[in-house]
């Protein structure tokens, strides 16, 4: 290490230009790291954030909620299993909404719930509402930005039933909507609404669409193995389901894939060119009896002081810029992903280098020194 810090502060210009590449290209990590988790999680909050760990759905839905349609003969059996309070119906239904006194449309999604049930949203403002009285909903806070208050009366196009917002949640989207909770009577209104509409299924017997349990890994199997029409689905396999969830997260994945792999290609170059450039140096230090482990740890040295330090300062720039983004952009860098992204880059970095320590290590001395004395 003696040697890799006295290169380096011999030769500041250099290095210092290979860490500023090294910097933006960890800040450009970091930052479509934190971009993908937060569009991730602008996407899927609702269901990230329930308590159900397990879902029931339609065997032939694809795991996807809307397309499932489940009734009471369902929701009794994962009862039975789960038990009543740790089985709870969900209704799901993609609309648009309009707010008169704020002249506002937005897409917005209903999540129909049971509102002294687990899956009762946490109210930040306002009031919640109870299963008794029809009329009224809690709203995502998203909505809020668009003019809408509490008091404010929405009414749904599709169906022409209005509702008076009486709360706002926080962090409550699907399929990048803001989701509208309404209780079991508005919804079975709704679907009532729409069967005579003839724009639902004519038969009307499907009143939810999933139903939501907390139960361990054998009640689930218990549950999915008491009915041929149903299969039970994980958390994350129903998150994985939400219309363009996949294609988003794998798209911003890739992207960040080839970030890793340019920023180690860059870094190999750059310390390969080095390396030969020193080859003469080299050759004299194994010629002194300089061990090469000692030579290796002295490259492997530079690219670690080097990554940590650039990522250390992108870190520092990537909270910086995330405090100053507009609160509509969806940008999050939790804990957990920040050490995960920032290790990854780190082994990315040791291992481009490692093809300079390969070159080091054929280096022959009396080759080297014959060139230099030539």
């Amino acid at each position: 290490m003696f040697l890799a810090l006295r290169e380096m502060r011999h030769s500041k210009a250099r290095y210092s230009l290979i860490m500023v590449i090294m910097l933006l290209v960890s800040f450009l990590v970091l930052f479509v790291t934190g971009l993908a988790r937060g569009l991730a999680y602008a996407n899927i909050s609702a269901l990230e954030n329930m308590p159900a760990n397990y879902f029931v759905v339609q065997s032939d839905a694809d795991h996807t909620f809307r397309r499932s349609q489940l009734g009471e003969s369902e929701l009794a059996a994962a009862r039975a299993v789960a038990g009543e309070a740790k089985a709870t119906p969900l209704g799901v239904q993609t609309s648009t909404i309009t707010a008169a006194d704020a002249d506002v449309k937005a897409d917005i999604t209903f999540f129909a719930i049971d509102m002294a049930g687990m899956l009762a949203p946490e109210v930040t403002e306002g009031a919640g509402i109870t299963n008794e009285v029809q009329g009224s909903a809690v709203v995502d806070s998203k909505l809020e930005e668009s003019g809408v208050t509490i008091g404010s009366t929405i009414s749904d196009q599709a169906t022409g039933m209005s509702w008076t917002v009486s709360g706002f949640v926080k962090d409550s989207s699907y399929s990048h909507t803001p989701v509208v909770y309404i209780n079991q009577l508005d919804w079975q209104a709704m679907k009532q609404g729409a069967v005579q509409s003839g724009s639902s299924d004519s038969t009307g017997n499907a009143p939810y669409n999933v139903i939501a349990i907390k139960v361990s890994s054998a009640q689930a199997s218990e549950i999915a193995g008491q009915q041929q029409a149903v299969e039970v689905i994980t958390q994350k396999q129903a998150i994985s389901s939400v219309p363009g969830y996949a294609a988003e997260q794998n798209s911003l994945l890739m992207m960040i894939a080839f970030l890793f792999i340019i920023a180690a290609v860059v870094l190999a170059v750059f310390f390969y060119v080095i390396t030969i450039q020193k080859t003469s140096q080299f050759g004299i230090l194994k010629a002194m009896g300089t061990k090469m482990s000692y030579l290796a740890w002295s490259v492997v040295g530079q690219v670690l002081i080097l990554s940590v330090a650039s990522l250390a300062l992108s870190l520092l720039l990537t909270f910086g810029m995330n405090m100053g983004l507009p609160d509509a952009m969806p940008f999050q860098l939790d804990g957990q992903t920040m050490i995960l992204t920032s290790l990854l880059f780190i082994g990315m970095s040791l291992l481009g280098s490692l093809i300079s320590v390969a070159r080091v290590a054929k280096v022959d001395a009396l080759e080297a020194i014959g060139r230099t004395g030539a």
